[in-house]
C-alpha cells in the first residue's frame, strides 16, 4: 500500500512540473485533445496504461 502512495505521489509531482515548466505547452495539448472523440482519448488512454504497466513490470521486477 505504502507503494501505491508514492506512486501517486510522483504522479502529482510530474504532473506539477508539467504545469509549472510548460504551462502554455499544457494550454494547447488540452485544447487539442477537447477536439478529439471520446473514442480516440479512450485509445490513447489503453496505450499509454499499457505502456505503463510494462514499464512498471519492468522496473519492478
Amino acid at each position: 500500500m505504502k507503494d501505491l502512495w508514492a506512486a501517486l505521489c510522483l504522479v502529482a509531482v510530474l504532473e506539477g512540473l508539467m504545469l509549472f515548466v510548460a504551462p502554455g505547452g499544457w494550454k494547447r495539448a488540452a485544447e487539442q485533445m477537447l477536439a478529439l472523440p471520446d473514442a480516440q482519448i479512450r485509445r490513447i488512454g489503453a496505450v499509454v496504461l499499457a505502456l505503463g504497466l510494462v514499464a512498471l513490470y519492468f522496473v519492478r521486477g
